[in-house]
């Protein structure tokens, strides 16, 4: 009998030991996280390949962390969007399948050896990579559905986005007024090019969009204390200014649009509040709804230009010239206008499994018909890569992630949960603007600007369970 009983006490000294493991791991898993965010956002936003390698292993060391804990607590639910996190593996599945080796009817030793990779990918070894990323990515959501649990923790990823950006604004408007010479802090960073860490002024303002849309659906839902409003704005201010100073057209278009939507959203009853004051009924109304859209509109836009100026003018002023480059006489190939033609052709040439996902950059120069200064990288449209890429079967896999997303949040807009409410209006919003920037730009392909994408998708599908 006493045998039985020390053997009861020994195993639960051990469970408790486990327990009190678990949930240091647990912390160290959710800070790992924090850590990884603000740290990607240094090198350029992470561009470069090594970068790029170290943030992947970086991601699976801390899978490894994680998978300890959840043994440990014995707890592996995830609480997110399960349509989300298979879509994502799907297409990571799908990269690899396109740089799979495929039989040569060819069996001249000599001529075998000049293609020595058939497969359907142009760059199997870029495509492996891409499905490596997307695999840390997808494991980065699954951390963040599992780790950020409590109000709390995703307060405080919240603002550790809203931080980043901070940041990022503040260098990019000290380096547009002190900046006089390559290497301003950052061996990369030239004057008059890029804006904050990054190479690209659009990859910049993507992460500003996202941050501002955050930042202003948390502000405008949550039913802030007047001083936590002040808090806010001051958050917001320099994000604002930095995107407009960008000189980003394809950021300064998405932040309308993120006005725009959270105006019909606000206005529209879709975010409920419970019992609501007779002056917000009033604001719901049509008239008031329509007015109110066109004053926001308006402000906005002669805030921009006041802010960003001439520069700001006649960078849309040269927008004809992207639509029509013959006015130029050149045979550059390196207007959108002409990529996207190029883009388009190379999907009707592999209408089905496309080029390989991350393969652009190689399969384009068949299709590129200009004078061979400029080869484009990239597609300059997210949606048209992704087609010309992966064809039809990762254009479904990408509506199979929509529409995951798309149903999570209307079920989260709808909840009774006001927290949950604000943080889904929230990341709507930060969401709009990248999808309205992608139509343009690729910034997506740094990993900091998806990283911090996949935030705005857990925090727009996540279920919580605390009601308030």
């Amino acid at each position: 009998m006493s045998q039985s009983i020390t053997a009861d006490f020994a195993m639960g000294a051990e469970r408790t030991t486990s327990i009190r493991i678990a949930r240091l791991l647990n912390r160290v898993v959710f800070v790992s996280l924090l850590v990884l965010l603000a740290g990607s956002a240094i090198p350029y936003g992470t561009v470069e390949p090594w970068w790029k390698a170290a943030f992947v292993c970086g991601v699976f060391t801390i899978c490894i962390v994680a998978i300890v804990e959840s043994l440990l607590s014995r707890e592996s639910r995830i609480g997110g969007s399960r349509g989300v996190l298979l879509a994502m593996l799907s297409m990571a599945a799908f990269a690899f399948a396109q740089t799979i080796r495929l039989r040569s009817g060819n069996a001249d030793p000599a001529i075998s050896a000049l293609n020595p990779w058939n497969a359907i990918s142009g760059d199997p070894y870029q495509t492996r990579f891409f499905a490596f990323q997307l695999l840390a990515l997808t494991a980065c959501l699954l951390m963040l559905y599992r780790y950020c649990a409590t109000e709390k923790r995703i307060n405080v990823l919240i603002h550790v986005v809203l931080g980043v950006a901070v940041a990022s604004a503040f260098f990019g408007i000290l380096r547009q007024t002190a900046q006089l010479q390559p290497g301003f802090v950052l061996p990369r960073t030239m004057p008059g090019q890029g804006y904050g860490q990054f190479i690209n002024k659009n990859h910049f303002a993507l992460l500003m969009e996202m941050a501002l849309g955050l930042g202003l659906g948390i502000g405008l839902t949550r039913g802030l204390t007047r001083e936590r409003v002040l808090s806010y704005v001051a958050l917001l201010i320099p994000i604002w200014m930095g995107l407009v100073l960008s000189n980003s057209r394809g950021g300064i278009l998405a932040m309308l649009a993120q006005v725009v939507v959270a105006s019909l959203l606000l206005t529209s009853g879709k975010v409920g509040y419970g019992h609501a004051p007779a002056a917000y009924r009033f604001l719901r109304s049509k008239l008031v709804r329509v007015v109110l859209l066109i004053c926001l509109v308006g402000v906005i836009l002669v805030g921009a230009v006041w802010v960003g100026g001439d520069k700001l003018v006649s960078s849309f002023g040269n927008a004809s010239t992207e639509i029509y480059p013959g006015s130029t006489g050149l045979r550059g190939g390196a207007t959108r206008n002409e990529i996207w033609r190029a883009s388009w052709k190379m999907f009707t040439a592999h209408p089905v499994l496309g080029v390989g996902m991350g393969a652009y950059w190689v399969s384009i120069t068949a299709y590129h018909d200009a004078s061979g200064v400029m080869t484009p990288q990239e597609a300059h449209n997210d949606y048209l890569e992704l087609l010309a890429s992966g064809g039809l079967v990762g254009l479904a896999i990408g509506i199979w992630f929509v529409v995951s997303l798309f149903r999570a949040v209307r079920v989260n807009l709808a909840s009774e949960n006001r927290f949950q409410r604000a943080i889904c209006f929230a990341a709507v919003l930060g969401m709009t603007g990248v999808a309205v920037h992608s139509l343009v730009d690729f910034g997506l392909h740094l990993l900091v600007n998806a990283f911090v994408f996949l935030v705005l998708v857990m925090l727009a599908t996540k279920r919580l369970d605390v009601q308030s």
